[in-house]
């Protein structure tokens, strides 16, 4: 009997950062900032970003000069993203009701990039899709 073969390593260790692109950078950073307590970050060229964690997102807003280079086709509301979270998903659901932040749906059962978790959905000021989940054990 033969046996399985492993599947490759990745080149791909994690990811750093993804960017946004949203109609109104100072409601978006409300919103992460305010709304699930990420932090902001000034670089470059006046630049801004959220940053939590190891990640960041790097914010473009959609003007007639984009920043380059950039997405081929980069839309306000077209991302649809999971973050987990560093508490128990219970207390997110509080904390994001106290806030005025309504979810969209959830607390549902899904399967994570290692695992089986659990995720409540919701949307930012642009209407991308933000997934919080927690790992389930």
């Amino acid at each position: 009997m033969e046996k399985p073969k492993s599947p490759p390593l990745s080149m791909i260790a994690r990811i750093d950062h993804f960017v946004l692109t949203v109609h109104n950078i100072d409601r978006t950073i409300d919103f992460y900032a305010r709304g699930l307590g990420m932090r902001l970050e000034t670089f470059g060229d006046n630049r801004r970003a959220l940053t939590f964690g190891n990640q960041k997102i790097n914010l473009h807003e959609a003007v007639a000069k984009p920043i380059l280079p950039r997405a081929h086709a980069p839309k306000p509301g077209s991302s649809d993203f999971c973050l987990i979270a560093s508490q128990p998903l219970t207390k997110v659901i509080i904390d994001l009701q106290q806030k005025g932040i309504a979810i969209e749906l959830g607390p549902v059962d899904r399967t994570g990039a290692t695992g089986k978790i659990r995720s409540i959905y919701l949307r930012d000021p642009d209407m991308n899709l933000v997934e919080i989940s927690e790992y389930l054990s």
